[in-house]
């Protein structure tokens, strides 16, 4: 028997409980990951925004695809399910904060971090990803003693915020979307430190690496090259000088800013935008304006940005004006990637060898 996180939005934790809690499902991009779980493995519950465990769920049978709309009236996006049978399902008054002393000492991923850190979120930054066993024995026990004890972890004030939702009724589904109740602090991004563009440039940099090592071909915006290249010496020449690419002069002079682009071919597989100001916009309305004069453009977006910004992507991400687009709501084709995650995936030996599909196991969804 083995352990999985199952993360869960406020959104979708308040769907499941409503269901009959039969089904548990995934986007599409968790395929692979879900293929390695077996019946009797189990799926340890949190609660994304307000960072609690809620339960523990069995798995009976799966993964399968359904399209069949269980969790959303419309255009359900998980469609890849598991039989499921709840074992605990608290209340979210109930359900277990992580920073509750006795949790966040009891994993191995929180117990040598202080409180504060923000080092522990990348261990939930997605679905499906394996638990070490005695955490996940841990987990299990403590859900366990909770669902018997029903003992109370109020919630504050900026937790019920969080849990607080804002919908947009489209024509074709409801969006939810962040409404934020106060203004960012202002920034002067015209004359950015020194020290943030050093590393804005050299993740950049490592981004056309882990490309280029898997086969990429890769483009830099002409500004950005000189830095770039004097963190990657572009030995195979996959650094392109020219746009390969055919559309229109307003779409190509937008996609020649992009921070950096995967392309495999004359296709672009994965465009990145790096972001390292605290207003985290200029990427996020690249990626919109992408979207809005190329709405048929399949191809994965990615915000990387520190771990100490995430919460300011997601935010930002389901703000109204990027969840209205005619293609859909930009958190459906842009996700985040951290830092720290993209460092780690770099340091793996058999890079060369992965697919690009290995970045969906380091993104997050803004869900």
């Amino acid at each position: 028997m083995a352990y999985y996180i199952d993360l869960f939005s406020p959104e979708t934790y308040e769907a499941f409980g409503r269901s009959t809690q039969d089904i548990s499902g995934f986007r599409m991009r968790h395929k692979g990951m879900a293929d390695r779980i077996k019946s009797g493995d189990i799926f340890a519950c949190y609660v994304t925004r307000v960072s609690r465990w809620c339960g523990l769920i069995e798995i009976l049978e799966g993964p399968f695809i359904d399209n069949k709309p269980i969790f959303l009236p419309e255009n359900d996006p998980f469609v890849v399910r598991f039989r499921v049978r709840p074992k605990v399902w608290l209340p979210i008054d109930q359900a277990l904060p992580i920073h509750n002393d006795k949790v966040w000492n009891g994993l191995a991923f929180t117990r040598s971090l202080e409180k504060g850190s923000i080092g522990w979120t990348g261990k939930v930054r997605g679905s499906l990803v394996k638990l070490d066993d005695k955490d996940g024995k841990f987990l299990a026990d403590a859900l366990t003693t909770q669902a018997n004890s029903h003992q109370v972890y109020a919630l504050d004030e900026a937790e019920r915020k969080k849990l607080a939702t804002h919908t947009v009724n489209r024509p074709d589904k409801v969006v939810t979307v962040s409404v934020p109740e106060d203004a960012a602090p202002t920034e002067d991004v015209s004359a950015p430190q020194e020290a943030e563009t050093r590393e804005s440039i050299r993740i950049q940099s490592l981004i056309a690496q882990i490309g280029a090592r898997m086969g990429m071909s890769i483009w830099i915006p002409r500004a950005d090259r000189g830095g770039v290249l004097k963190e990657w010496r572009n030995d195979g020449q996959l650094l392109l000088e020219r746009r390969p690419l055919n559309y229109d002069d307003t779409t190509l002079r937008t996609i020649e800013q992009i921070d950096v682009i995967w392309l495999r071919g004359r296709s672009i597989v994965r465009a990145f935008e790096v972001e390292h100001t605290t207003a985290v916009y200029s990427g996020l309305l690249r990626m919109a304006d992408l979207l809005a004069l190329q709405p048929n453009m399949d191809i994965k977006l990615h915000i990387v940005a520190p771990i100490a910004k995430r919460d300011k992507v997601f935010q930002e991400i389901r703000r109204p004006v990027f969840s209205l687009l005619e293609k859909g709501p930009l958190a459906e084709s842009c996700t985040y990637l951290s830092y720290d995650s993209l460092r780690e995936l770099a340091g793996q030996k058999h890079v060369a060898h992965l697919s690009d599909t290995v970045l969906d196991e380091y993104a997050e969804e803004a869900e």
